[in-house]
């Protein structure tokens, strides 16, 4: 009898790191009934990344309405994922990271009965309100799911920490590298065509260094994007040779100090969020990296780009062991002070942007199918 998968997300950094691990699982459709559920958390950003790594759900809650809060998305992805639970009857259960759809999808899924894995697993800052919801998301998960796919040992020792059993944790890099080499292969390639992508190729400017930004953080709204806006500024003012793109958040607490602080510079451009496709190349494209996304950290440097991180606390601390990432949290003077090093110090830049990714070598996701295999 075939085992059965029920792969859950919802937001598009999910999509990006289930995305490979749906592929794997349907290598082995002789072992594996494996069927996607997606709550549609976000709804236009995770149909683009469907869409890129062609797979069609079987499920679609389509969740995401106006005004949505955390107490009723909470609630309709639990009662949503009630019906499908009771009619498909899964075996397994995959959830990753941290996000609200990780958090209901797992308590849904231990009512009833399943087998609970959390792809992405371990990850702490320590602090439940940084980030905000996300820490608490992923320790409500860790403390229900039966198995732990943790991207590194640093992982793994935190959930050990917190009393899971060895035997039900396996560290197997981040699944976002999988995805990452099959798609920085793709949209490379001579024969790729996307409309963002041939905008990109419009607007980019090959006589200078791109510098890349995203923001996004609730942590930051408020002085900190204000205080991050600054610093571009003087970033780009300072540096005629440089170009900063920064693809701006939806949210209006980012665009009104984006909009009001960096639109009227020749050497900044403020385009809206890209596909998933048309990010990864203009990471590829991009000299530097300038963030507050956790995905990013993980795949920057597997493309070779420093990235210096506006946030205070991490909960991918092997990058910033490694030296693949740097913490600036969003302290102006530290932004332009840690930028100027890596534009004007060639040694610098080189030894961050040639260091070992710690995330792992794009094999996570047949090492989690292997693991299911031999239970």
């Amino acid at each position: 009898m075939k085992k059965k998968n029920l792969i859950v997300f919802g937001t598009r950094p999910e999509a990006i790191k289930m995305a490979p691990l749906v592929k794997e699982f349907q290598i082995y459709q002789d072992i594996f009934e494996t069927k996607v559920c997606i709550t549609a958390q976000h709804r236009e950003m995770l149909d683009q990344v469907l869409d890129f790594f062609e797979i069609t759900p079987d499920y679609d809650l389509n969740l995401m309405k106006p005004n949505q809060n955390l107490y009723s998305l909470t609630a309709d992805i639990i009662t949503g994922l009630k019906t499908i639970l009771e009619e498909f009857k899964p075996d397994y259960v995959y959830v990753h990271g941290d996000t609200t759809t990780t958090m209901a999808s797992s308590i849904a899924a231990f009512y009833s009965g399943a087998k609970v894995c959390h792809v992405e697993a371990g990850l702490r800052t320590f602090n439940k309100r940084s980030p905000f919801p996300e820490e608490v998301n992923r320790s409500v998960a860790g403390s229900i799911c039966d198995y732990h796919f943790s991207p590194t040992i640093t992982s793994k020792s935190n959930l050990l920490r917190e009393n899971i059993s060895e035997e039900s944790i396996l560290v197997t890099g981040n699944t976002v590298i999988d995805a990452l080499h099959f798609s920085s292969e793709k949209v490379t390639s001579k024969n790729y065509s996307d409309e963002e992508v041939v905008m990109l190729k419009n607007i980019v400017s090959t006589s200078k260094r791109l510098v890349l930004v995203t923001g996004h953080r609730r942590e930051n709204h408020g002085q900190g994007f204000i205080n991050i806006c600054q610093a571009l500024k003087e970033i780009a003012i300072t540096n005629e040779d440089v170009e900063v793109i920064y693809p701006v958040h939806l949210n209006p607490n980012v665009q009104k100090p984006v909009y009001e602080l960096l639109n009227d510079i020749d050497n900044v451009k403020l385009i809206n969020p890209l596909s998933y496709p048309a990010f990864v190349w203009l990471m590829n494209q991009s000299y530097l990296i300038i963030t507050d996304s956790g995905g990013v950290q993980e795949e920057a440097p597997s493309l070779g780009k420093p990235v210096l991180v506006m946030r205070d606390t991490t909960e991918r601390p092997e990058a910033v062991d490694a030296g693949t990432v740097l913490l600036v949290g969003t302290d102006k003077n530290k932004i332009v002070k840690e930028t100027q090093k890596l534009l004007d110090k060639e040694e610098n830049y080189l030894l961050m942007s040639k260091l070992h990714n710690p995330y792992g070598n794009g094999k996570a996701c047949g090492q989690i199918v292997n693991f299911i295999k031999a239970l």
